[in-house]
């Protein structure tokens, strides 16, 4: 690394210090602490999950134990109190660590419990964005979103510099892990940080003035069955300056929301069709995902998984084994569907 500064040697100033261990604050640091951490759950009998890195499971007789690490941030749970305890404290023995007792809040999700379900929530982390926007005092609106663009002049208030326009758009992608309500609005602003037009800073204003008015929703995760079912949909042409399609797919366990991206097509769609089939084969491989992560926690999915699309030439598609002219240029999400179906 190099001499910090005012530590700088006057003899040698063109030197570098050699690292003997890594320093946390430096690039490498966090990449260092998992291996170090993962190494010593790995010695404890703990394996890690096949479709998130993150997450690691021990299986023991019994005993289940799921442990998901985000750099020095760890979420504990599992089946067994005393085989928790004791995991707590060989952690502790290793490395200098803070036990905060049941989970009310992680990485900014606030986490209420009652005697059937969980609630998550960020409506702290949306009160600052909105303070952020300096719309604290600002009316609510029922809807996130326009649909139909807005003047540009449309807006008595000043619109956003590119700076604070970008803060404010990054903030709410974190707070659309709650809140995916949201996630077509912020999906749509966001394609403009690089250079966004007044009009862009009408349209966040109004979706700023929703999240006003509904600070306190967040995501429910009920108690129900174990039975996984996807929605796959698709906006053709949408985006009127590239014409390209946007892609929106959702995943349910049971009753709970588990899974949901709204995202813009890489390329132009030349039909509804075809732009809802590249939205069904994105939900086909989201679902393959989930699916594998289930089974980290011992929930088997032996039966065909039901995935629903509301354009009938898709289903078609998805069900006909011969190709057509029209759809010879999509071959292989095709293909991809087919092999799942």
């Amino acid at each position: 690394m190099r001499q910090p500064q005012g530590f700088e040697d006057a003899s040698n100033p063109n030197h570098v210090c050699k690292l003997q261990k890594a320093i946390y604050g430096l690039r490498q640091a966090p990449r260092q602490w998992y291996t170090t951490f993962t190494s010593h759950l790995l010695q404890l009998g703990f394996t890690h999950s096949q479709a998130d890195p993150s997450l690691l499971t021990l299986h023991r007789d019994s005993i289940h134990l799921y442990l998901l690490v985000y750099v020095d941030d760890i979420l504990l749970t599992g089946n067994d109190e005393r085989a928790m305890a004791e995991l707590v404290n060989k952690l502790q023995s290793k490395f200098t660590m803070k036990h905060l007792g049941s989970a009310n809040q992680f990485l900014g999700i606030k986490i209420e419990r009652t005697q059937d379900k969980f609630f998550l929530s960020q409506n702290l982390y949306a009160k600052s964005i909105i303070q952020m926007a300096e719309l604290h005092k600002c009316n609510s609106v029922a809807n996130p979103s326009y649909t139909k663009l807005p003047d540009s002049g449309s807006d008595d208030q000043a619109a956003f510099d590119e700076l604070k326009y970008r803060r404010i758009i990054g903030s709410l992608q974190y707070l659309t892990l709650t809140r995916p309500d949201i996630a077509y609005a912020v999906n749509a602003l966001s394609q403009h940080m690089h250079k966004p037009a007044p009009k862009h800073s009408v349209m966040l204003k109004k979706l700023l003035r929703y999240i006003q008015g509904s600070i306190d929703f967040g995501l429910p995760i009920n108690c129900s069955n174990l039975t996984l079912k996807t929605y796959s949909d698709a906006d053709w042409a949408s985006d009127p300056d590239t014409r390209k399609s946007t892609s929106g797919f959702c995943t349910f366990l049971g009753d709970t929301l588990v899974s949901w991206t709204v995202k813009k097509q890489n390329t132009v769609s030349r039909s509804s069709t075809e732009s809802e089939y590249r939205a069904l084969a994105s939900a086909t491989a989201d679902t393959i995902w989930i699916k594998r992560l289930l089974s980290d926690f011992g929930v088997l999915h032996s039966q065909p998984i039901d995935l629903y699309c509301d354009n009938m030439s898709t289903i078609a598609l998805a069900n006909n084994p011969v190709f057509h002219a029209r759809t010879k240029h999509i071959e292989i999400d095709q293909w991809f569907v087919r092999d799942h179906i």
